[in-house]
């Protein structure tokens, strides 16, 4: 059965009239009439009842009217919806992004994009980097924004930026005062950190491991503005970027002077994979957007 099978049953049943229908398809009469034919044929039951060159639908030939018809309109809205897809100002994104990006980083970059481009839609996914790449090695997700990672073909990943991450401590903690720190004066600290799993966790793990620290952890948290919350109560310090969330009067922010303490973040998307050309419109704007900073 093929589509323009289907295109001239729809016709004939309009018109009740196999030749007007040939006219009005601009193909022989015989033509469309073996064409009904063999639709019946592979249906296994007849679709009109005949009198002379006058044609009518029966009853199997009303319900197959019915079907074809929803499966038009179906075929329609699919067709408008992947011109809007593939419409570089009307499409959909779907971007996923760390928790932690989630505060004012991902919001101030979509606010920025929009201003350009206000009819992209965006679906969004808060997750763990290694979570993020199994959604885009699903196709759930075009894009992710994610920490810096071991990743093999089909995933690329680019650097967009970096973030210096300090020592918080609350605001009347003994060491409040001080601009920088050896990180193994961090050592019989309490410590609140991101849950396990977070790419922020992993590198203040490394970080730690490195100084030769053991903490010993009283809290661990979802969200970065959830840990400087449990900072700033006393129950420990932390590490953590600057985020304007943060509360300077109720945290001190302290740079580590023995070791680069950083996080880099990037974007990550699947090599030779259709990309909307919303999609890829975005991952430039983005590449643009920190290739300017």
């Amino acid at each position: 059965m093929e589509w323009q099978q289907l295109e001239y049953f729809v016709t004939v049943a309009k018109l009740e009239h196999m030749t007007r229908a040939a006219e009005a398809l601009a193909i022989s009469q015989p033509a469309l009439s073996r064409s009904i034919s063999k639709l019946e044929e592979e249906l296994g039951v007849p679709l009109f009842d005949r009198q002379g060159r006058s044609i009518m639908l029966n009853r199997y030939g009303e319900l197959f009217l019915y079907r074809v018809q929803r499966m038009r309109k179906e075929y329609e809205k699919a067709v408008i919806e992947l011109q809007e897809l593939n419409n570089p100002e009307l499409g959909d994104v779907s971007l996923g992004f760390l928790h932690t990006l989630g505060t004012s980083i991902v919001p101030d970059l979509i606010r920025a994009f929009r201003q350009k481009h206000p009819h992209i839609r965006f679906h969004f996914t808060q997750n763990y980097s290694h979570s993020q790449l199994k959604q885009l090695l699903a196709g759930e997700l075009d894009l992710c924004l994610l920490a810096a990672i071991d990743t093999e073909p089909p995933v690329c990943w680019k650097e967009l930026w970096r973030d210096e991450l300090y020592i918080m401590v609350p605001i009347d903690h003994h060491l409040a005062n001080r601009k920088s720190i050896k990180m193994k004066e961090l050592e019989h600290e309490n410590f609140v950190l991101m849950k396990k799993g977070y790419a922020l966790r992993r590198t203040a793990d490394k970080l730690l491991n490195a100084a030769g620290i053991k903490p010993k952890i009283t809290f661990e948290g979802d969200e970065v503005s959830t840990v400087a919350g449990f900072v700033s109560a006393g129950l420990g310090v932390s590490l953590l970027p600057v985020d304007e969330d943060l509360n300077p009067n109720k945290l001190a922010k302290i740079r580590v002077e023995d070791m680069v303490c950083e996080r880099i973040i990037g974007m990550a998307w699947i090599e030779n994979r259709y990309l909307s050309p919303s999609a890829r419109q975005f991952q430039q704007f983005v590449f643009d957007f920190y290739g300017e900073k």
